[in-house]
């Protein structure tokens, strides 16, 4: 077959310059379409076996038959309104906050152990006793710090602003690889870029 390009291929290439309106756009690709058809068919009349040569027009019409479809098609959707994502919207902030480690059971009673064990090796006596009481209770202070301190974490904040005025935020463990600006999607219960 003697077909250099396609009535497709002639047809994205038409397409690939702007045109203002979708109407214009049709225009323009059903015209480079009917260019390509006619070099076409110039190219099948050139072939010596009339087999051949039929086949070559029957393939010659069915791509602009196709190349004129997808036209349509392309020139129907650019004509209809974008539909708004209500998903969708633009990061508006993004804030880092150190949230207080919780404490349990565990480093009280660490604590309060260590404590008491320094505690009682100081002094004699009732002495000891009260500086074991002591150590046990700042001990227990102590653990309770202390684990609160290892459990702390820091929370990253992204506040998004929807399409419709909305605002929604979303936290995040990690820090979140988002910024001011930036045009995002709903996605479940968490936030995609788009």
């Amino acid at each position: 077959m003697k077909f250099r390009l396609s009535v497709l291929a002639a047809l994205l290439l038409a397409s690939s310059a702007y045109a203002a309106t979708p109407k214009e756009q049709l225009a323009a690709d059903t015209k480079a379409a009917a260019t390509r058809y006619a070099g076409d068919k110039k190219l099948c009349s050139e072939e010596g076996d009339s087999g051949r040569r039929m086949q070559c027009l029957r393939d010659a019409r069915t791509e602009y038959d196709k190349a004129l479809a997808a036209a349509k098609a392309r020139a129907h959707e650019a004509s209809q309104p974008a539909a708004a994502c209500a998903d969708c919207g633009e990061v508006i902030a993004v804030t880092s906050q150190e949230v207080k480690g919780e404490s349990d059971a565990k480093g009280l009673i660490a604590g309060g152990a260590v404590g008491a064990l320094l505690g009682h090796q100081v002094g004699k006596g009732t002495g000891r006793d009260v500086a074991t009481i002591a150590g046990a209770v700042g001990g227990a202070y102590a653990g309770k710090k202390a684990q609160e301190k290892m459990n702390a974490h820091t929370v990253w904040t992204v506040r998004v602003r929807y399409t419709n005025g909305q605002e929604a935020s979303f936290t995040f463990d990690k820090q979140p690889a988002f910024a001011k600006g930036d045009r995002v999607r709903k996605q479940g219960t968490t936030i995609v870029r788009q």
